[in-house]
């Protein structure tokens, strides 16, 4: 078994991409195959060397390896071998029209209420008239003649599918400028290199059709691919995701703070019959199956990666965030925060809390508590029960209970309404900077 992501470099992976990936890796690893990564970098105008770092980068950053790696730049002379054994069997033709042209088409054929697929006007031409256009200096593109049948196959995800192929018009598969296009390399590229499954979009069924009748035009057997296409993933307003969303690019993910792990299994189940859990490459990969995914269209959801984010940072060891973690900051802090925190990013907020210099709100209504707070705030040294110990005693000289006891000094302290256990931040601020807090909310 083998299986591939081909990714264009013309844009960041965004979510989409990444959920194709991971599904790949993981039913790659389930069964003991190889995966394969390909840089589908045929389209020199928009295809980018930045672009193709940060795939890479963005892949390993999720834990997703890859046992081969290939370019489809460096495969330019397998694609010309094969253009040729298509026109030497008269399934590539030549076609002259311009753009105008096939738009007036077109737009004649919807005009009569015909499907606007293409006429095959170009299989028509004698040698006469295609010697006739290329001295009048025209260059011909290249149509592959389909087949007049009907493709099916047993989709992993989508059950029995088919394609007609008679309401499709012939594809290009080599533009005037000799450069070849997607549809025709991503097949030479499936055969030569052994791909056995390909899992993709569901936007690529009507592509899968095509391209299972170019492989048979090429000599594959009808069953040598099989195919999985995974519901298109929408965005939370219901839009189609695109490379156009900058904010659920891998890279903006990471750069928030999101966790790997908790991107990897947030979109390895995410429209499948199983919820969402924080695991590991190989536990997801030991119960994934493309048959519990849904047929119908998932929708990312932020809300719930950032909960499951929330879950993962709960459960991690000091040593694992060490090296992210704010310079000087320890494992007493991360012990008190980390069940506050969404992300990594928002550390650095509770590091100035508890080691730097944030400025408190005033609390007009609170001055005569706070002072008393700072009349009773005790001695150094400070551990766990000091809170206790502290809030105990105003409880006892103020004759205030409850939230009336805790909340004005949180406010005063961290400048928040809510967040860590005071008795673990107590300790961390120290006796100095809490005072210097009380006296400028007390002011």
């Amino acid at each position: 078994m083998k299986l591939r992501f081909a990714p264009s470099p013309t844009g960041l992976i965004h979510v989409g991409n990444a959920r194709q990936a991971i599904a790949n890796a993981l039913f790659a690893r389930r069964h003991g195959g190889s995966f394969l990564l390909r840089i589908d970098d045929t389209d020199r105008d928009r295809s980018r060397e930045d672009y193709v770092e940060a795939l890479r980068t963005d892949l390993a950053w999720l834990g997703i390896g890859w046992d081969e790696y290939v370019r489809q730049s460096d495969r330019l002379d397998r694609y010309a071998l094969a253009i040729e054994r298509l026109k030497a069997s008269g399934r590539l033709y030549p076609c002259f029209e311009s753009e105008q042209e096939l738009a007036a088409k077109r737009e004649a054929r919807i005009r009569m209420r015909k499907p606007p697929i293409y006429d095959r006007a170009m299989l028509r031409m004698t040698p006469e008239q295609r010697a006739q256009a290329e001295a009048n200096g025209k260059v011909p593109y290249w149509r592959f003649r389909l087949s007049d049948s009907i493709v099916t196959w047993n989709d992993l995800v989508m059950g029995r599918s088919q394609v007609k192929l008679t309401a499709i018009s012939d594809p290009v598969l080599v533009r005037a400028d000799g450069t070849v296009l997607y549809t025709l390399a991503s097949v030479v590229d499936d055969i030569e290199t052994g791909i056995t499954h390909v899992v993709r979009g569901e936007d690529h069924v009507t592509n899968t059709g095509v391209q299972i009748d170019i492989a048979q035009a090429l000599g594959a057997r009808p069953d040598r691919f099989a195919f999985a296409h995974l519901p298109l993933l929408l965005d939370e307003g219901g839009g189609k995701l695109s490379k156009r969303f900058d904010g659920l690019s891998i890279r903006a993910l990471r750069q928030d703070g999101i966790e790997p792990e908790a991107v990897v299994s947030y979109l390895a189940r995410l429209g499948s019959a199983d919820d969402p859990a924080p695991l590991s490459m190989d536990e997801l990969a030991a119960g994934y199956d493309l048959g519990r995914v849904s047929r119908s269209a998932a929708r990312f959801d932020m809300r719930q990666l950032l909960a499951l984010n929330r879950r993962i940072m709960h459960q991690t060891s000091f040593e694992a965030v060490r090296a992210r973690l704010p310079e000087g900051a320890t494992e007493a802090f991360w012990l008190a925060v980390r069940g506050n925190v969404d992300m990594v990013s928002e550390l650095r907020h509770w590091w100035d809390v508890v080691a730097g210099t944030i400025v408190p709100p005033v609390l007009d209504d609170e001055k005569e508590y706070l002072l008393q707070a700072l009349a009773l705030l005790p001695d150094e040294p400070w551990d766990a029960q000091t809170w206790k110990g502290w809030t105990t005693a105003l409880r006892e000289a103020t004759g205030r209970t409850g939230k009336a006891v805790f909340h004005p000094l949180r406010v005063a302290l961290t400048g928040e309404e809510k967040g860590p256990e005071m008795r673990d931040l107590l300790p961390l601020m120290g006796r100095a900077r809490v005072a210097g807090r009380l006296r400028i909310a007390a002011r």
